[in-house]
């Protein structure tokens, strides 16, 4: 197949815990070395209180995607509980050595979040300042870390705010990636485009309308058009741990198909004045217990 026919799918990986930063980030670069890709790692750098999700088994959607994706044994106890009888580890301070590893590979660094939980279970009750101080604190310990510029940020859960879009215009984010959607766009005037996720992440498909194992990788390898914009998602926790096998066997069977995992960058078009204006809408989605943000123009008629 001619360099030309190569279907371009952007690579994102989200890095939300101290267990993905150790284990699963390493992993994947052996991985990606092996197979000569480069990708967007996005970093949460400060405390990993991501244990203090156990409280959201108590609401019943939350619990049956714990089950269904079998959290447990995909993400580990240490996971599970982290942050929740102990104080969670600043994960910049700890581990700053995995993401210099990272940048020097010439993988694309961009930042998550500051503090994982807090993002995901706040966004929408912070304030301006809150939610201004936790994107800064991220920023600079990601800026000290590397050394450079934070080009690039994707906030953790899909859940953005006008707030929150307003106050990462304080910072020199070339692109934000936070929520889903279908097309490269500028929220507002001026304003730097958001690269949504198109492809479904593993959590939100395995064992969905028959998916499991043995046919996730096809599940999405269907799920890539030609033509179009292919944003794929994966986590360090998941894809560079217990699932790494299943991924790495997906890398080889893409490139069979000629299809190209790239950095989000590499989607960027050159000329910024062609791309559309839309908005972000946050809505409820299969699969997932709360809201995420979507782009506005996208969104089904029939989508609660």
């Amino acid at each position: 197949m001619s360099s030309k026919d190569t279907i371009k799918v952007g690579l994102r990986i989200d890095v939300d815990t101290f267990r993905g930063t150790r284990l699963g980030v390493p992993k994947l670069l052996d991985i990606f070395q092996r197979h000569n890709i480069k990708s967007s790692f996005f970093f949460t750098v400060g405390p990993d209180n991501m244990g203090r999700h156990i409280w959201r088994l108590l609401r019943p959607a939350f619990l049956k995607k714990m089950l269904r994706s079998k959290a447990a044994s995909l993400y580990g106890w240490d996971i599970i509980f982290r942050g929740t009888f102990w104080p969670g580890p600043v994960i910049g301070k700890k581990l700053a050595s995995v993401i210099k590893d990272t940048d020097q590979a010439g993988h694309e660094i961009g930042l998550h979040a500051w503090d994982h939980h807090k993002w995901q279970m706040k966004t929408d009750s912070m304030s301006q300042a809150e939610l201004g101080k936790e994107i800064r604190k991220g920023y600079q310990l990601l800026e000290e870390i590397t050394g450079k510029d934070v080009q690039c940020s994707a906030v953790a859960g899909w859940r953005c705010t006008e707030t929150t879009l307003d106050e990462k215009e304080a910072f020199p984010f070339r692109y934000n990636s936070d929520c889903r959607g279908e097309s490269i766009f500028v929220p507002k005037p001026g304003m730097a485009p958001q690269i949504p996720v198109t492809l479904p992440t593993y959590d939100e498909l395995i064992g969905q309308d028959g998916v499991d194992e043995s046919n996730y990788n096809q599940a999405i390898l269907e799920r890539i058009k030609a033509d179009a914009l292919n944003v794929y998602t994966i986590h360090a926790e998941v894809e560079g741990i217990v699932c790494a096998e299943m991924f790495e066997q997906l890398i080889i069977s893409a490139k069979q198909q000629g299809i190209e995992f790239v950095p989000l960058c590499e989607l960027l078009d050159q000329d910024y004045v062609t791309w559309p204006q839309d908005s972000i809408l946050n809505i409820e989605m299969d699969g997932r217990e709360g809201w995420l943000s979507h782009q506005a123009s996208v969104v089904r008629p029939h989508t609660s």
